[in-house]
């Protein structure tokens, strides 16, 4: 090979690679979430180890079949409320990618009608998805839920629906206020949740900043109140706290999301927020 053509290769490898740098820089946001996110698995799983001991502790012991049940039970939940979450959160962004988001906010219906019906598929659609994986897990793993009270984890189950569903309008705004990283906000913000609710480990293995965020998310309360239902038959007289915390937080945030949704809609309609291109 000649110089010259040696030359004219080396060229077109720095220029690739510099192409690809325009386009990190471009695309600046979603690097910052993925970082985020691999950020947060790295944490999630040094947690998880920090709690260990905690998650199986029984009679003054380790049981490792405690402590299986307990990350399935968390990973099981994660899966059904991080579904209803995103579907909810991320109804904007489909009527945008789709074209139809112009169509749907000029329709004759009141947006709180519009807001509950993209809701309830969410939770219709999550329920039958978490069945599904429940079922498999169940005969892949044998799992034992010969303690569990089954009628108080779905009353916390149905309950944590409520709240859920505020902060998933809350978080649908987001790519009305933003088209271009609207999205991506989402995405880091379902990702903030799982590190600090409890997913995979007790809260208390978390700093005390992040203990406090997890207090006040309602999916921490909702996966506590199902693990007690059904690793220790928990009623549902004893799951009262949780049940109020639960409905206290949803009477809350589904109005006040509801009322910040109609102010991002003028605002975009506004400004022209709404076309596809954003």
């Amino acid at each position: 090979m000649s110089l010259g053509i040696q030359h004219a290769e080396l060229n077109a490898l720095f220029g690739f690679a510099e192409r690809q740098l325009h386009v990190v820089k471009r695309y600046w946001v979603w690097e910052v979430v993925w970082l985020f996110y691999s950020l947060v698995s790295v944490l999630s799983i040094g947690f998880l180890a920090s709690g260990l001991g905690s998650l199986g502790a029984a009679n003054g012991s380790f049981d490792l079949r405690r402590a299986q049940l307990y990350l399935l039970v968390g990973a099981l939940l994660w899966g059904y409320l991080s579904l209803v979450f995103m579907e909810a959160a991320y109804a904007i962004a489909w009527e945008r990618w789709e074209g139809t988001i112009e169509y749907t906010f000029m329709a004759p219906v009141r947006r709180v009608t519009h807001l509950m019906g993209i809701c309830l598929f969410a939770i219709v659609y999550g329920l039958a998805r978490t069945l599904v994986v429940f079922a498999v897990a169940t005969v892949m793993f044998n799992l034992d839920f010969s303690r569990a009270d089954f009628a108080a984890a779905l009353a916390v189950l149905a309950v944590s629906t409520v709240p859920l569903i505020g902060l998933s309008i809350f978080t649908s705004v987001l790519p009305l206020l933003s088209p271009q990283k609207g999205e991506q906000m989402s995405i880091a913000l379902q990702g903030f949740l799982l590190l600090v609710s409890g997913v995979y480990y007790p809260l208390t293995v978390l700093p005390m900043p992040m203990q406090v965020a997890g207090a006040a998310s309602p999916l921490t309360y909702a996966l506590a109140g199902i693990r007690d239902s059904l690793l220790d038959g928990a009623s549902i007289r004893q799951e009262l706290p949780n049940l109020g915390i639960l409905l206290v937080m949803g009477a809350v945030m589904i109005p006040a999301a509801v009322l910040v949704f109609g102010w991002a809609e003028k605002r975009a309609k506004r400004l022209g927020l709404l076309k596809r291109s954003g």
